[in-house]
């Protein structure tokens, strides 16, 4: 058993490199989704999806963070790998809120 957990660490070796950049890029969206909300609330009127974008946001500026600290950590270091799953972690809460708050807008849930 712990020679799965050893390598599930090494298998998350690369991780961050990917998910620092696309972490970046999904808040430029989220920022871009609050701008687009800001705008058409005078034609639909008031709303607090802009405000959930934005909690979508933190979650993808936490992934951003741990995943730079996972970086900076030495090789190696089960500190390092720690941060990475939690960037992963944080990445795909990020995606999941998105898409949830996505699709309860276009139903007009929310």
């Amino acid at each position: 058993m712990a020679g799965r957990a050893g390598e599930r660490e090494r298998n998350l070796g690369g991780l961050s490199l990917h998910i620092l950049p696309t972490a970046g890029t999904m808040i430029g969206i989220c920022t871009t989704l609050i701008g687009l909300v800001k705008i058409a609330e005078v034609h639909i009127g008031p709303s607090h999806v802009d405000e959930y974008f934005g909690l979508a946001a933190l979650l993808f500026l936490a992934s951003a963070l741990t995943s730079y600290l996972s970086m900076r950590a030495f090789t190696g270091d089960r500190f390092g790998a720690r941060l990475e799953r939690a960037a992963d972690l944080c990445f795909m809460a990020g995606l999941i809120t998105l898409s949830a708050i996505s699709l309860l807008f276009a139903y007009e849930t929310i």
